[in-house]
C-alpha cells in the first residue's frame, strides 16, 4: 500500500490503521512537502518496518511507480478525485479520505472512471463505523424506532486554530474558508444516515437547500490573535460560521445537517433519528421509546434519562463492535478507524464490493455543491444529480 498525502490525518491512519497490520506493507509515500515525507519515513522505519518505501513528492510519479496494489488518498480535498480517478486507471485500489467536492462534473468523472476500470474504490467515512451510529442502525433494522422518518446531524467542531494556521501549518482548510460559503464537509453524519435510510439503496436524496449565517467568527478570532496570524490581518472570510442544509429523500424522510465550525462550541456530531416508535440523540446520548411507560412518564423531565443509550448496548451493540471489543481496541477515533480500514482489506482480499463505494461518495461529496449554489442564490432548492443512474430503485 501507498500513502498520498502525510499531513495530520494521513499520518494518524497510517500509524494507528495500517503500520499495525502485519499482512499490509507500506511501500510508497508521498506528500508535496519533502520534511513531511522524511518524518513519516522515520516513523515507519521506528515501527520496526523492515522494507524501506518509496517516497516521493509528487503523486502522480507515486502512482504511476508501481509500488503499490492500493492507495490511500489523505491530501487536500481538491486533489481527491483527480488522484483517485488516475490509480483506478492504473489498476491501484483507492481508499480516499472525506470531504466535499468542487463541481458535478469531478463525480461524474470518478463515476464513470470506477465503472469503466470497476478497480475497487471505497469512501473513507469512519463515522459510519462510529459505535453509537452501527447500535442505532442496528436498531432501525430491528424496527425499534419504527418508520424512520427524519434523521439529523453536522460537522460542529470549532476549527478556528486549525484554519487561522493554515499557512503555518500547510493545511487546506485555510483557503476553502476564504474563498467558498458551502457546507465543505458533509459526510461525516451524512454517511450514517445514508445508511439509516438505505440511501442509493432503495431510496435517494432529492433536494437539496442551503442557508449560511454571516461569517463573523474568524475575523473575531484573528482580532484577539492578531500577533499570533499576523499574516491573516485585514483577510476577509467567505465561508459562513452556521450552515444549514435540509435534504428531502425519494422515500419521503428529511435529512438536516448543519456545519459550525468557527465559533466557540462544543465537539458533537449531532446524531438525531426521529421514528414513528422512538428516537435517538446524540446530544445527550439517550434513547426514547415510545414503548417504555417510563420514558412516556419523564418526557419533560428527561435530564434524569440523559446517557440511558448505555442500557441498550447488551441488546443492540452492532455485531461489528461486538468482535470489536471482544478483541484488542484498536486505532483511531475510538476504533472508528481502524474498523473502516478492516472493512476495507476484507472487501479487497474477499473480491466482494466496498461497503462505502464510488456512489455513495459521489452523492454525499456532491452536497457541497449543491449547497454553495443554493446559499448563492439565497437557499434556492436543488436537484440531486442520480450518479447510480436509476439503479438505487432495485436494491
Amino acid at each position: 500500500m501507498g500513502v498520498i498525502g502525510l499531513g495530520g490525518r494521513g499520518q494518524d491512519l497510517l500509524q494507528q490503521a495500517i503500520l499495525p497490520r502485519a499482512e499490509v506493507a507500506i511501500t510508497a509515500l508521498c506528500d508535496r512537502y519533502q520534511d513531511r515525507v522524511d518524518d513519516t519515513a522515520a516513523k515507519v522505519k521506528a515501527a520496526g518496518i523492515v522494507s524501506e518505501p518509496a517516497l516521493f513528492t509528487d503523486a502522480y510519479a507515486c502512482l504511476e511507480s508501481g509500488t503499490m496494489d492500493a492507495v490511500l488518498i489523505s491530501t487536500s480535498w481538491e486533489e481527491h478525485i483527480p488522484l483517485a480517478c488516475r490509480a483506478l486507471e492504473l489498476g491501484i485500489a483507492v481508499a480516499m479520505e472525506v470531504g466535499g467536492a468542487y463541481s458535478e462534473r469531478e463525480l461524474w468523472t470518478l463515476v464513470e472512471v470506477y465503472e469503466k476500470t470497476r478497480t475497487p474504490f471505497m469512501f473513507m467515512e469512519n463515522c459510519c463505523f462510529g459505535r453509537d451510529e452501527l447500535m442505532v442502525l442496528n436498531m432501525v433494522k430491528q424496527g425499534i424506532l419504527g418508520e424512520v422518518v427524519h434523521c439529523a446531524g453536522g460537522y460542529l467542531h470549532d476549527l478556528r486554530d486549525e484554519i487561522a494556521g493554515g499557512e503555518q501549518n500547510r493545511h487546506y482548510r485555510l483557503e476553502n474558508y476564504l474563498h467558498r460559503n458551502t457546507e465543505n464537509y458533509p459526510t461525516h453524519e451524512i454517511g450514517p444516515i445514508a445508511r439509516v435510510l438505505d440511501l442509493n439503496r432503495g431510496n435517494r436524496m432529492l433536494t437539496l437547500t442551503s442557508v449560511a449565517s454571516r461569517a463573523a467568527g474568524m475575523t473575531e478570532y484573528l482580532e484577539q490573535n492578531d500577533d499570533t496570524y499576523p499574516e491573516l490581518k485585514g483577510r476577509i472570510f467567505r465561508q459562513g460560521d452556521v450552515v444549514s442544509t435540509t435534504i428531502t429523500c425519494a422515500g419521503g424522510q428529511t435529512i438536516h445537517i448543519t456545519l459550525d465550525t468557527t465559533l466557540p462550541r462544543y465537539y458533537s456530531r449531532g446524531f438525531t433519528v426521529s421514528g414513528t416508535k422512538g428516537m435517538y440523540c446524540e446530544e445527550n446520548q439517550s434513547i426514547f421509546l415510545d414503548s417504555e411507560e417510563s420514558h412516556r412518564k419523564a418526557h419533560f423531565s428527561w435530564r434524569a434519562q440523559w446517557g440511558n443509550v448505555e442500557n441498550y448496548r447488551g441488546d443492540f451493540d452492532h455485531p461489528i463492535w461486538q468482535a470489536f471489543l471482544a478483541d484488542e481496541v484498536r486505532g483511531g477515533h475510538g476504533g472508528m478507524d481502524w474498523l473502516e480500514f478492516d472493512a476495507f482489506f476484507e472487501a479487497l482480499k474477499s473480491g466482494e464490493p466496498m461497503p462505502i463505494d464510488v456512489y455513495d461518495a459521489a452523492s454525499w461529496m456532491v452536497i457541497s455543491v449543491l449547497a454553495e449554489q443554493s446559499i448563492a442564490l439565497g437557499g434556492q432548492p436543488m436537484a440531486f444529480p442520480d450518479f447510480t443512474r436509476g439503479r438505487w430503485i432495485a436494491h
